[in-house]
């Protein structure tokens, strides 16, 4: 099993998946109308697939689930470039921070940041800070999920086991989750050989929990981790056996 894709909502997927392809340098992978797919592939590392799927309205909610970009010594120039390309900027009550906060064209915030030793080998999205009701509890649980590995001296942080690509970072929520769903959601996808009841059950024994929308009957199986942030755990490729 590992990660595959960031899933990120959207009122128009053509606008607002054509903005992150270019914050990222994607390649993409999926264009309809309703779905746009563009993959970051770090070199030596992972690969993620942001996932831009249609809704019919806008963001209501406070997001659970956003990206921190590589700005470094290029900070300035990078926010320009993201302006250029459609971002604002956006106050979130931030107040004086060394990080930029920015709104794409949906409106969802992002951060371009700072200088710092732990974005080496990055990548254009240095993190993804998702937020926890117990960071240190649902670091262990999507450590497990992943097998993305601790990153020293910071034990809510997560990395590849290739130390290459975004940080997957837990960090303490400002207010439970609510009902609504989130905006942005991780996927999994099961390897060859992964049996979808096993995880399921892996899952449920580590706090996590399966639940049932009534979305039609699709492929994959619906989730959420012990702070009730969503994810969805995707069938093995086409062509293995499970």
């Amino acid at each position: 099993m590992y990660l595959e894709n960031l899933i990120i909502d959207a009122v128009e997927p053509q606008r607002l998946g054509g903005f992150w392809e270019a914050v990222i340098g994607g390649e993409r992978l999926t264009d309809e109308i309703d779905i746009v797919e563009t993959r970051l592939a770090i070199e030596g590392g992972p690969e993620l697939d942001l996932c831009f799927q249609q809704v019919s309205d806008p963001p209501t909610s406070e997001p659970r689930l956003h990206l921190d970009l590589l700005g470094g010594a290029r900070q300035d120039s990078e926010v320009e470039r993201l302006i250029g390309l459609g971002a604002r900027h956006l106050d979130i009550g931030q107040g004086d921070v060394p990080w930029v906060v920015l709104a794409d064209p949906e409106g969802n915030p992002c951060c371009v940041m700072n200088d710092r030793a732990a974005y080496v080998d990055t990548g254009p999205i240095a993190a993804l800070p998702l937020d926890s009701a117990d960071p240190d509890g649902d670091a262990e649980f999507w450590s497990w999920l992943t097998g993305w590995v601790r990153v020293p001296g910071a034990s809510r942080t997560l990395r590849h086991p290739s130390l290459r690509g975004p940080l997957l970072e837990l960090c303490p929520e400002p207010a439970p989750k609510g009902a609504t769903k989130n905006r942005m959601h991780l996927d999994m996808r099961l390897a060859a050989g992964d049996d979808p009841d096993e995880v399921a059950a892996g899952i449920a024994e580590r706090g996590g929990r399966e639940y049932h929308p009534d979305w039609g009957d699709l492929p994959w199986r619906f989730y959420t981790d012990p702070s009730g942030n969503e994810f969805c755990v995707l069938p093995a490729p086409r062509g293995t056996v499970q």
